[in-house]
């Protein structure tokens, strides 16, 4: 099984402000990796980049964020942003009522036949045509159940 990764487990690795969920989002990407069941999408790539590089004080500078972004594209296999994923996203906003880029999200992992996102931005435990949203940051949490 594999599981689609959100920008929000990204971002708190380099993110000092939360120790607590920098150092569980370090264990669960590294579990990811070593089981190989990690997967990207472009959108949380370049939500990353945008996230890191913005603000008064950014977490990285725009070479860093980019040497990242190569990192990450090397460690996990990408989605591409496709018109597929569009047209799906669209029905994920009109039939689910999910915001556009968290539809986006959903999208990605459907089509490519995901069961599993890793979000702390949706209701853990919903099921949306068979992708479940689970936060990876709650205290019950280990990859292990999953996959």
């Amino acid at each position: 099984m594999a599981a689609l990764i959100d920008t929000n487990l990204l971002v708190y690795l380099f993110d000092p402000a939360d120790e607590t969920k920098q150092a569980k989002a370090r264990e669960v990407l590294d579990e990811l990796h070593l089981y190989q069941a990690g997967r990207l999408s472009v959108q949380c790539l370049a939500e990353f980049f945008n996230v890191t590089t913005r603000g008064r004080q950014p977490l990285m500078n725009p070479a860093m964020a980019l040497e990242q972004v190569e990192r990450f594209q090397g460690l996990y296999p990408v989605f591409p942003l496709t018109v597929p994923i569009i047209l799906e996203a669209g029905r994920g906003v009109r039939d689910h009522q999910l915001a556009y880029y968290d539809a986006q999200l959903w999208a990605a992992a459907h089509l490519h036949q995901l069961t599993l996102l890793l979000s702390e931005d949706f209701q853990s435990g919903r099921v949306i045509e068979g992708v479940r949203f689970v936060n990876p940051f709650a205290a019950d949490f280990r990859l292990t159940d999953w996959l």
